[in-house]
């Protein structure tokens, strides 16, 4: 269809719209965690025991957070984007592990392995020409 080929035109309009959507969901998810302070940001760096890693616990869990809240936010802009990608990636990777390590099976986990994946692919793609970044 001969419109629907023509969208490729608006591939920058695509990935703004990627970026605000899944911006805006990741500060939904992580400002909560954020404002929680130091207790609930132990429980969510004790998530780093799917991985042998049980020190640092309130470091980590404000790591998450700060990765979702924050992360959202410079999704959003387009800025850093790379690099909070990559952090996003492995955040979604730990959800993933614990899901998985609690018996939610794949089911229960496919929620942050799925975000992983897109996270994952706009490390490669880049944020586009609405960014911060571009500019």
């Amino acid at each position: 269809m001969a419109v629907l080929d023509s969208l490729g035109k608006y591939r920058n309009t695509g990935l703004l719209i990627l970026r605000v959507g899944l911006g805006v969901m990741m500060m939904v998810h992580g400002l909560p965690k954020i404002m929680g302070g130091p207790d609930k940001w132990t429980g969510l760096g004790g998530s780093m025991s799917v991985i042998g890693v049980n020190f640092m616990l309130v470091f980590w869990g404000f790591m998450a957070a700060i990765s979702e809240g924050l992360g959202g936010f410079l999704l959003i802009l387009g800025l850093f984007f790379r690099p909070i990608n990559l952090l996003l990636v492995f955040t979604m990777v730990i959800a993933s592990l614990v899901h998985l390590a609690k018996g939610d099976g794949i089911n229960g986990a496919s929620h942050a392995i799925e975000l992983g994946i897109v996270f994952l692919g706009l490390i490669f793609i880049g944020p586009g020409k609405y960014s911060v970044d571009r500019k």
